[in-house]
C-alpha cells in the first residue's frame, strides 16, 4: 500500500526502509549540509575526476571514506565497500587515465540531494549520490546497474538508449 501511495515499486521501498534503518543504527551522524556547500563540494570533485587530479580528489574525501557500489549483478561493481580517500581517488583517477576526455560528469539531483552523473564515452555509466560533512565526502552510493540508470535518465529526461556500465 505504501508503494503504491508513492508511486514507487514494493522492492524500492524495502530500499528505502533499509537505507535509513542503517543511517540510524550507523556510526556517523548525519549531517545537514547547506546544498551549496554540497554543490560545490560535489563540482570540485567532478572537475577533479574529470581532469585527474589526484591529490585534489583524495583531500575531498574524509580519510575514512566509503564508496558502496550496486551493479545489480549485471555489470562489475564492488561486493563489499570500498574505504579511503586514497583507494576512492586511485578508482576515479583510474578511470580518467584510461578514458581521458571521454569522461564527463553532470551534476543532477537524485533523491532530493545533489549527485553525479558519470558518462564514459557518452553513455551514462553510473549515477553517485553523496554524504558529506560540507567539507569532505564521507560516502559514495554508485549505481551502475543499466536498469536502473536507464530509470534515472528516463526520469530526468535524458532517456536516449545511450546507458550502461563498462565493463
Amino acid at each position: 500500500e505504501v508503494a503504491q501511495a508513492l508511486g514507487k515499486t514494493e522492492s524500492a521501498c524495502r530500499q528505502i526502509v533499509h537505507r535509513a534503518k542503517a543511517q540510524l543504527q550507523g556510526d556517523r551522524p548525519r549531517h545537514i549540509v547547506p546544498r551549496e556547500a554540497q554543490l560545490r563540494l560535489l563540482r570540485g570533485f567532478a572537475d577533479a575526476a574529470a581532469t585527474g587530479q589526484f591529490d585534489r580528489l583524495q583531500s575531498l574525501l574524509a580519510e575514512d571514506a566509503q564508496l558502496i557500489g550496486d551493479g545489480g549483478g549485471k555489470v562489475p561493481s564492488f561486493g563489499v565497500p570500498l574505504v579511503g580517500a586514497r583507494r576512492i581517488a586511485q578508482l576515479f583517477y583510474a578511470t580518467h587515465r584510461r578514458f581521458g576526455e571521454g569522461v564527463r560528469f553532470e551534476v543532477v539531483v537524485l533523491n532530493g540531494q545533489w549527485g553525479l552523473l558519470r558518462f564514459i564515452q557518452g553513455r551514462l555509466e553510473s549515477a553517485q549520490s553523496f554524504v558529506t560533512d560540507g567539507e569532505r565526502i564521507l560516502r559514495l552510493h554508485v549505481q551502475r546497474n543499466p536498469d536502473k540508470l536507464a530509470r534515472i535518465a528516463a526520469a530526468l529526461g535524458r532517456d536516449d538508449g545511450q546507458t550502461g556500465g563498462l565493463a
